[in-house]
């Protein structure tokens, strides 16, 4: 007898990750795709064209093709699909049955296009899940109780914002600012301040390395630095340079505060009595983005309601689909 493979696919704007029903999550690359400009075929996928970012001649070009958690580039991000799902089932893609994660306000459009890459790369049937929906249930928040829960899950390209109750969402806004906004912002701040240019990647490691949402200055606290290493704005000639962390936290301050704008606005829509239940359960936040630090104590301190990074936010939305497409039945009130 023959059966379909069941496929969850977290298709985000920095990585893209793939759960197999039984097996778990096997596969998770970046979103980045390297293809020739004269014939549009694709020469690397993931990991490879990651490295290639930023390093390509003329001929050939390296990019992410979603944008602010939607696709850009139909094409390449079908291909991209395709190449994942290959590798994921080992080259046996036969038909197999694919649930995604989409933005939570996504348009008609937008989930089309995700549909329609999906089938062209091989997939029978495909089912959408909104993203703070499988955040939720990949974070094992009970969201079939008549009770609010409120989660942020900080991407790549986006930043979900919901409430949940009774297994649906009761507020949402998706916020096109996330973790490729704080790079740009590193990237715009080192021109502006020291006529220093760096690459995307460069920004992304300052990030990782030396960003800071919120910064308390203690008695005991010692500003972390690092050195990094671009190209002089006005000479052209290489240049290497101490960067601390507290001009970072400057420039993280516009993203950062349409973020929170964000949050605002979604508990100003909130009913009364499920905003009762946010402020004794706090904010849930997932999503790789919530992984920069102190992320939750500058929410926490803006919002007045205490919030917590959820034990490995990478991992939540695609742990969420999964459980999702291993358990269809129950989860036919939250997809599409």
């Amino acid at each position: 007898m023959f059966f379909r493979k069941k496929v969850g696919i977290d298709l985000g704007t920095a990585n893209t990750l793939v759960y197999i029903a039984g097996e778990g999550i096997v596969l998770n690359e970046p979103t980045v795709v390297a293809y020739s400009l004269e014939n549009k075929q694709v020469l690397a996928v993931g990991d490879d064209a990651k490295d290639m970012l930023g390093r390509t001649p003329g001929s050939i070009v390296a990019s992410r093709p979603m944008k602010e958690g939607v696709i850009a580039d139909y094409g390449t991000t079908s291909a991209m699909i395709a190449y994942f799902l290959k590798k994921a089932l080992h080259g046996h893609v036969l038909w197999p049955e694919i649930m995604i994660s989409i933005p939570g306000g996504a348009s008609q459009v937008e989930k089309r296009a995700v549909v329609a890459a999906c089938k062209q790369a091989g997939a029978a049937d495909v089912y959408l899940i909104e993203e703070p929906l499988a955040a939720a249930i990949g974070a094992k928040i009970p969201i079939s109780q008549p009770s609010g829960h409120m989660i942020v899950n900080l991407g790549g390209g986006t930043s979900e914002i919901a409430v949940i109750s009774l297994g649906q969402l009761v507020a949402y806004k998706t916020v096109r600012v996330a973790g490729t906004k704080f790079d740009e912002a590193i990237v715009q701040q080192l021109r502006k301040k020291y006529n220093l240019i760096i690459g995307e990647r460069t920004a992304e490691q300052i990030k990782m390395q030396i960003g800071n949402a919120h910064i308390e200055k203690v008695s005991d606290y010692k500003e972390r630095t690092m050195e990094i290493k671009g190209r002089d704005y006005q000479t052209g000639l290489p240049k290497i340079m101490m960067l601390g962390e507290e001009i970072i936290n400057e420039s993280f301050q516009k993203p950062l505060k349409l973020i929170l704008e964000g949050i605002k606005e979604v508990l100003s829509l909130t009913p009364p009595e499920l905003s009762a239940d946010i402020v004794d359960k706090g904010i849930v936040l997932s999503g790789g983005t919530s992984l920069l630090t102190n992320i939750d104590r500058y929410i926490t301190y803006f919002i007045n309601v205490s919030s917590f990074v959820v034990e490995e936010p990478l991992f939540c939305v695609i742990r969420g689909v999964g459980m999702a497409i291993e358990n269809l039945s129950s989860y036919k009130e939250a997809i599409r």
